[in-house]
């Protein structure tokens, strides 16, 4: 409550980051009753003070609908203000949002430039999302190779989709020389992540004996 009551002080005194810091604590309901209308608010004072986090959180309220009506055509342009200034969690949003033509019209090679972007900003989902697209050739000419490379650096970064990729590229051998026993240890990685798929396909490579020895009760238990 304490850190509640200074965020919000500090906010009204025009820190922007404090502005921030209270929108998430409504938006999570951490300490507080949970109240995306006014995490909306305060995200809004914070993006309009210069603050991109503030405009990428309201960006990402906005397409959601949540604390005021559905707007994605204003979180893209959200989403361009943060990702100019350099903010990476924006790229990625706006890459997204590219991707799918939400609130813009849809342009892949345009979102692999701004996944690229907030790859190279230190977005590991950036890295990852980059690598799906390079890999099926969407926006871009196929590159399994390169798309290997991407995979490693979101897995780096601790995205398990990073990881379920590279895993599978390795056991296929796409791009990068075969090995099953890596694959497996990438599986093993996004399994232990949360990443269910790297669950399953741990769970075959068990059952069928490929990358360690055949053991059908661990598949089970997968």
């Amino acid at each position: 409550a304490r850190a509640v009551t200074l965020y919000n002080q500090a906010c009204d005194g025009d820190e922007p980051r404090a502005c921030v810091k209270l929108g998430a604590v409504f938006e999570g309901g951490h300490r507080v009753a949970k109240d995306d209308a006014r995490a909306a608010a305060v995200y809004t004072r914070a993006c309009d003070a210069g603050d991109t986090k503030g405009c990428n959180y309201l960006g990402v309220l906005l397409q959601q609908g949540r604390g005021g009506p559905r707007d994605p055509v204003r979180a893209a342009a959200l989403y361009v203000k943060a990702c100019d200034a350099g903010d990476a969690l924006g790229c990625f949003n706006l890459g997204l949002a590219y991707a799918h033509g939400t609130g813009v019209r849809k342009d892949e090679a345009h979102a692999a430039t701004i996944y690229t972007k907030a790859c190279d900003g230190g977005e590991a989902w950036g890295c990852a999302n980059l690598g799906v697209m390079t890999e099926q050739g969407r926006g871009m000419a196929k590159d399994e190779a390169r798309a290997a490379t991407l995979y490693t650096k979101a897995c780096d970064g601790k995205d398990m989709l990073g990881c379920l990729n590279l895993g599978a590229l390795f056991e296929k051998g796409r791009g990068v020389a075969k090995d099953e026993v890596r694959g497996a240890g990438l599986y093993s990685q996004a399994c232990n992540g949360g990443e269910p798929r790297g669950c399953t396909y741990l769970g075959i490579m068990f059952e069928q004996g490929r990358g360690m020895s055949k053991d059908e009760a661990r598949a089970a238990a997968l």
